[in-house]
């Protein structure tokens, strides 16, 4: 079992429902029914006064017809007569969200608080109300309504669309009916354009025309008929893995179904689909150039013919990725980290927490460098004299740089934003506000090499070897960062701040070992106090070794484990010709975890479905 709260979401369809359950760690799972992701939405009243249904509805169907119910979801004002008895649809509709949330408790192991309904985005407020008295009448505690185009855009970012703020896209939701609507990405979200919707375009249509074109005459009986109907409706999905199946008839010898038959029967429905999106289109005041792309979703959208029709009327269509459960996948996602917009899954971060991770290396930085600069070692005599220096020490002082001031990039975007009189992309400022940091420590990194060069007197190509390419590969990865977070490719879980939060207590440890080393190597050496020297700097060597360790590894056990040999190793290595590389060291620790926090949240792919455990 999880931890962590699990949300709900579920996908009431006319003729289906798909459900997942979602956890604070970015995995879901979906529902299964019968083995299926799909639960029909159909019900059968019995004569006990129970309600059955799903799949065991549509078994039933042909024995008692009467008293099934294809399509409960209904006008919130009108009332069924089923088997001579005036029912409510709303006790229809609340059957099925209770077996979905039987499902779901079950799964999830313990009772659920934050429930989405998907709503069509054409629904008005007396029906969105009519859905909410559904839920409450099931059991489920009070739903967030949340609009299918809405929620499919939602699932799009989530999968790593690129769709930048201002852009427009369509989403074609072809289930047992068609509703297509346009929409527009804003700062704060998806905003609804157009949306039109038709009950006679989408897969209930299509169920008809194919039970016309295989049979000569109609059933004779309603039980003949949902007999048929299912055995069309499970030849179709089939047809997906299969060129051709036989579909078994209730008053006749079975039929082959191929796609050229399902093509034929489907052909009028996908071009009236076709003309509603192209409607829906000229709704917006748009064309289909200004569309960033056109997202099908829902069991229907599956078929060929439907991408060939649409771009017949020159629209080009993308098929989502489980398009049957990309609108429930996207109502669970909402609110929830990493799916919208940077600005709302930013953690707080603790103004002192904040100002540490700038303050601790930046001082470390001046110190550092202070040091290396007060300190030289002069050799020879007073014309030709020669200065040893710690290049380990000018590395780390520049490393530290970079890091306070990419530690300081969110700080940078915030102050852009206050700054900014026009409407902008939150991500635009977070990418500007890195990559002005990123320059910032180069700048700075520059500025040690120039001022080490004319305060020591030597020439400047040394002091910019040990400074700027030891942090070229940081500057490198934050300016991916910073291209990501200005595209919105992909938003790291906790926010822009956690990610470029680097562990203080590596600097601390890294800094204090450096300085110790540095001492050690310039002090004084009074016969009594040798011992002691020597010492501070094999200290500062195990101190610098373990610094470099917890900049690479964030589990204790695994710190713990490796920081012994490596500290071991650089203390063994303090000494003058030894001492570049103890920087160099730690530098490519530094880059290593910069390469392991570019990936692990923002390169490597994401693959938030796994089985429950």
């Amino acid at each position: 079992m999880r931890s962590g709260q699990a949300r709900l979401a579920i996908d009431y369809g006319s003729a289906d429902t798909t459900a997942v359950l979602a956890w604070p760690d970015g995995t879901w799972t979906p529902l299964l029914f019968d083995g299926e992701p799909a639960l029909p939405s159909a019900v059968l009243l019995s004569e006990d006064g129970t309600t059955v249904t799903g799949h065991h509805a549509w078994r039933a169907a042909p024995v008692t017809p009467h008293r099934f119910i294809p399509h409960p979801r209904q006008p919130s004002e009108q009332r069924l007569t089923v088997a001579d008895t005036d029912v409510d649809p709303l006790d229809l509709v609340a059957a099925t969200l209770r077996h979905v949330a039987e499902q779901a408790h079950q799964l999830a192991g313990t009772g659920i608080d934050d429930v989405r309904l998907v709503v069509p985005a054409g629904w008005g407020p007396r029906r969105r109300t009519w859905m909410r008295h559904a839920a409450h009448r099931a059991g489920l505690p009070p739903p967030q309504l949340i609009d299918a185009p809405t929620a499919v855009a939602g699932h799009l970012l989530a999968t790593g669309l690129q769709l930048p703020v201002g852009a427009y896209i369509a989403v074609c939701d072809v289930g047992a009916t068609a509703e297509v609507s346009v929409l527009r990405r804003g700062p704060a979200g998806f905003e609804v354009l157009a949306t039109l919707a038709d009950p006679t375009a989408g897969g209930t249509a299509i169920d008809d025309a194919l039970t016309t074109t295989l049979t000569t005459s109609p059933p004779g009986a309603d039980g003949q008929r949902w007999a048929l109907t299912a055995s069309l409706r499970a030849g179709k999905h089939a047809l997906t893995d299969h060129p051709a199946v036989t579909v078994p008839l209730p008053d006749g010898p079975a039929v082959v179904l191929h796609t050229g038959l399902l093509d034929q029967a489907a052909q009028p429905v996908l071009h009236r689909i076709a003309h509603l999106t192209t409607e829906a289109i000229t709704a917006a005041e748009l064309t289909p150039r200004d569309l960033t792309g056109v997202y099908c979703v829902g069991g229907t959208a599956r078929l060929p013919l439907l991408a060939q029709t649409l771009t017949d009327a020159g629209i080009t269509p993308t098929l989502v990725d489980q398009p049957t459960l990309a609108a429930a996948r996207g109502a669970a996602d909402a609110g929830a980290t990493n799916t919208t917009d940077p600005t709302t899954t930013e953690e707080p971060v603790p103004p002192v927490r904040r100002a540490a991770a700038i303050a601790l290396p930046g001082f470390a930085s001046l110190a550092l460098v202070s040091q290396f600069l007060l300190t030289p070692e002069w050799r020879g005599s007073l014309m030709y004299r020669e200065a040893i220096l710690n290049w380990g020490e000018l590395t780390m002082a520049a490393v530290f740089a970079v890091i306070a001031c990419l530690s300081a990039g969110t700080v940078l975007a915030s102050t852009i934003a206050n700054r900014t009189t026009t409407p902008t992309s939150p991500g635009i400022h977070t990418g500007t506000g890195i990559l002005a940091a990123a320059s910032l420590g180069v700048a700075v990194s520059g500025m040690y090499a120039v001022v080490g060069s004319l305060y020591i007197g030597y020439p400047v190509n040394s002091f910019l070897r040990w400074t700027l390419l030891p942090i070229t590969p940081t500057i490198t990865a934050a300016a991916v960062m910073a291209l990501i977070a200005a595209r919105q490719w992909r938003t790291p879980a906790g926010g822009w701040s956690k990610l470029l939060a680097f562990p203080t207590s590596s600097v601390i440890t890294a800094a204090a070992g450096m300085l110790l080393i540095q001492y050690s190597l310039t002090a004084d050496r009074w016969p009594h106090l040798l011992l002691w020297i020597d010492l501070a700097g094999r200290v500062g060597g195990l101190l610098l070794g373990i610094g470099t360790v917890m900049a690479v590894v964030s589990q204790p056990i695994l710190r713990l484990i490796l920081s012994a040999p490596l500290a071991v190793i650089t203390a063994a290595l303090v000494s003058w010709p030894a001492s570049g590389i103890l920087g160099a060291i730690y530098a490519i620790a530094v880059t290593t975890w910069w390469l392991r926090q570019m990936w692990t949240h923002l390169l490597r792919p994401h693959h938030p479905h796994r089985p429950p455990q």
